[in-house]
C-alpha cells in the first residue's frame, strides 16, 4: 500500500498545480485507487539482486558484431534481430519480426535488411500505452583503431563496461527490457519497436512506421527513446536533435590507378580536384560556406539563451575529456548552441585513397568523400540536397578539370525538436528526481536520432528521451562504455517514468 504522505509528496515533486484540470480528475481516480502506484522500493531491490545476470545479458549483446555499415556482417545484425526477439518472447511477449525489405548497394546488388522486433506487453484499454524504441546495431569497431580491449568482448573495469554498442544502444534498449522483464504488472501497456539499422540511417523504417500506423501504433499514447546521454555527471531529459544530411562525393579521372613518377605531372589527379572542392565547405574558424545553410537557421532566443546559461557544463573537463587545447568557442553558451542547435560540416574520409601503413606512390583513378552536415529544424533535407549539389557543382566547373563529379546524398535524417512545457517532461523530471535524488538538466543533443521526427510525424504523438548513457561514454568513438552504475539505476529509472506516463492521460 501506498501512504497518503506519499501521494503527496509524488504530487508535489510532479508540480501537479500547473497540469490541466482533465489530469487533475485523472489523479484524483488514481489516488482513490493506491495499489496503482509502484512500488519503486521492491523493484529498486529487485534490479540490485539481478544486476550481474543484467550485465552478463548485456556481455552476450556486445559479443554480436552487429555493425549495419558493413554488408559482410549482415548476418551479425539478423542474428542480433533473432535475439533480441528471443528475448522479448521468452518474457511471454507478444512478438513479431517485421520484414521491411532490401538494401540496394552501389554495385547494384541487393541484401536483406533486418528485420524490425516488434513486440507488446499488456493490452488493458484502460491503461495507457508507452512505446519504447531503441536500435542494436552499432558502429564499426577494430582493436586496432586504439581500443584498450578487445570492443567485441564486454570488459568490467573499475565500474565501467566497456565495448561497442555498450552505451549506444544495448545497455538502455535491455534497461526498458529488463524493467518490463522485473515488474509484470505494469501501470502502462508497453510496446518496442526494435530496429536493426538506426546507425546507417534507419534504412527501411519509415516505411514501417507509416504501415503500422493503424494497427501497432494505434493505441499508442507516448513513445519513448533512450539513444542518447547526460551532458555532464548531472542526469539529464532531452528534448531536441539534430538531423543528418551524409554525403558522397565521388570524382573519377583516367580508368585505372596510376604510377606517380609516370605519370605525375601529366595528369589533372581527382584527389586533387576532391581536396580543393572540399575545402569550400566550411572556413578555418567553423562558418559553413554553402549558401542558403546558415540563413535557414532560427536566431537564438533570450529564453533558449536563459536555459543555456543555467546548464551544468564545464568547459575545461570537456576540452580535457576529447584531448584538445581549443575550441572553436569559449563560453559555454556558445559552444552548447553550436553542439545543440546550429547545423555543421564534418567531412569524415575519403574512400580510394591509399591509407595503409608504408608507402604506395600512386594516383588514384577515383575517389569518393564522406562528409555530412547536421541540419536542425527550419533546414529540410531536401533542400539541403540541393543547395550542397548545386554549390559542389558549381566550384568544381570553376576549376575547368576534366574529371567527372558526382555528389549523392546517402542519408537524409530530419532534426527533431519538443516541447519542454509538454506534461511528459514534468513527469520525466519527476522521474529522474525519485531515483537520482536530482533535478535534470534540460539538453539538446547534437547527434541524430532519425525516427524521431518520423514517429512525431506520423503517429502525432509526443516523444520523451530519457538518457540512460553517461556524458563520457564515448559513443562511436574508441572505448566506448556504459557505466555500471548508469545501466543499473537506469533500469530504476525507466519503469518508475512509465508509472508517471500512467498519471498522464489527458
Amino acid at each position: 500500500t501506498v501512504r497518503l504522505e506519499h501521494i503527496l509528496l509524488f504530487l508535489l515533486q510532479m508540480k501537479i498545480w500547473q497540469l490541466p484540470s482533465v489530469l487533475l480528475l485523472l489523479i484524483s481516480s488514481v489516488i482513490s485507487h493506491p495499489h496503482n502506484l509502484f512500488e519503486y522500493n521492491e523493484l529498486s531491490e529487485y534490479v540490485d539482486s539481478h544486476q550481474e545476470e543484467y550485465v552478463q545479458t548485456l556481455r552476450d549483446w556486445v559479443a554480436v558484431e552487429s555493425d549495419s555499415s558493413d554488408v559482410l556482417k549482415r548476418p551479425d545484425c539478423h542474428r542480433m534481430m533473432d535475439m533480441t526477439a528471443e528475448k522479448l518472447r521468452a518474457m511471454g511477449g507478444k512478438v513479431e519480426l517485421v520484414d521491411i525489405g532490401v538494401q540496394e548497394l552501389p554495385n547494384g546488388q541487393t541484401v536483406d535488411l533486418p528485420k524490425v522486433v516488434t513486440a507488446q506487453f499488456g493490452s488493458d484499454p484502460s491503461k495507457q500505452t508507452v512505446c519504447v524504441y531503441g536500435h542494436v546495431d552499432v558502429q564499426p569497431a577494430k582493436l586496432e583503431d586504439g581500443w584498450a580491449t578487445d570492443p567485441y568482448n564486454l570488459t568490467d573495469i573499475d565500474g565501467n563496461l566497456y565495448g561497442r554498442g555498450a552505451s549506444d544502444n544495448k545497455a538502455p534498449v535491455l534497461a526498458w527490457i529488463h524493467t518490463v522483464e522485473a515488474y509484470q504488472d505494469l501501470p502502462v501497456n508497453v510496446k518496442f519497436i526494435i530496429e536493426g539499422m538506426e546507425e546507417t540511417g534507419s534504412n527501411g523504417l519509415d516505411a514501417m512506421i507509416m504501415a503500422q500506423r493503424d494497427s501497432f501504433l494505434s493505441d499508442v499514447d507516448y513513445i519513448l527513446i533512450s539513444d542518447c546521454g547526460w551532458l555532464s555527471r548531472r542526469p539529464a531529459l532531452t528534448y531536441g536533435t539534430r538531423g543528418n544530411c551524409y554525403f558522397f562525393a565521388e570524382v573519377e579521372g583516367p580508368k585505372q590507378d596510376l604510377h606517380s613518377g609516370v605519370y605525375g605531372g601529366t595528369v589533372i589527379e581527382p584527389m586533387t580536384d576532391l581536396i580543393g572542392i572540399l575545402d569550400t565547405l566550411i572556413s578555418p574558424s567553423g562558418k559553413i560556406l554553402i549558401p542558403g545553410i546558415r540563413e535557414a537557421v532560427a536566431p537564438l532566443s533570450d529564453e533558449e539563451w536563459k536555459m543555456y546559461q543555467d546548464i551544468e557544463f564545464d568547459i575545461e573537463s570537456y576540452k580535457s575529456k576529447i584531448g584538445v587545447s581549443q575550441l572553436m568557442y569559449n563560453n559555454k553558451v556558445d559552444l552548447l548552441a553550436h553542439r545543440w542547435r546550429y547545423p555543421t560540416v564534418t567531412v569524415h574520409g575519403i574512400e580510394g585513397a591509399f591509407s595503409a601503413p608504408g608507402t604506395k606512390t600512386v594516383i588514384p583513378a577515383k575517389v569518393i568523400a564522406k562528409f555530412s552536415i547536421r541540419q536542425v529544424p527550419n533546414m529540410d533535407p531536401a533542400v539541403v540536397k540541393k543547395q550542397v549539389t548545386d554549390y559542389l557543382n558549381s566550384v568544381f566547373a570553376k576549376r575547368k578539370s576534366p574529371n567527372k563529379l558526382k555528389v549523392t546524398m546517402v542519408i537524409g535524417a530530419k532534426p527533431w525538436l519538443a516541447d519542454t512545457k509538454h506534461p511528459l517532461y514534468e513527469a520525466g523530471k519527476a522521474a529522474v528526481k525519485r531515483v537520482f535524488n536530482v533535478e535534470p538538466d534540460l539538453i539538446r543533443e547534437g547527434g541524430t536520432i532519425p525516427i524521431a521526427k518520423t514517429f512525431e510525424d506520423v503517429t502525432g504523438k509526443s516523444i520523451i528521451m530519457l538518457p540512460i548513457g553517461g556524458f563520457d561514454d564515448g559513443l562511436h568513438s574508441q572505448n566506448e562504455k556504459m557505466s555500471r552504475y548508469n545501466y543499473i539505476e537506469g533500469t530504476k529509472l525507466a519503469p518508475f517514468s512509465t508509472s508517471l506516463q500512467g498519471l498522464l492521460n489527458n
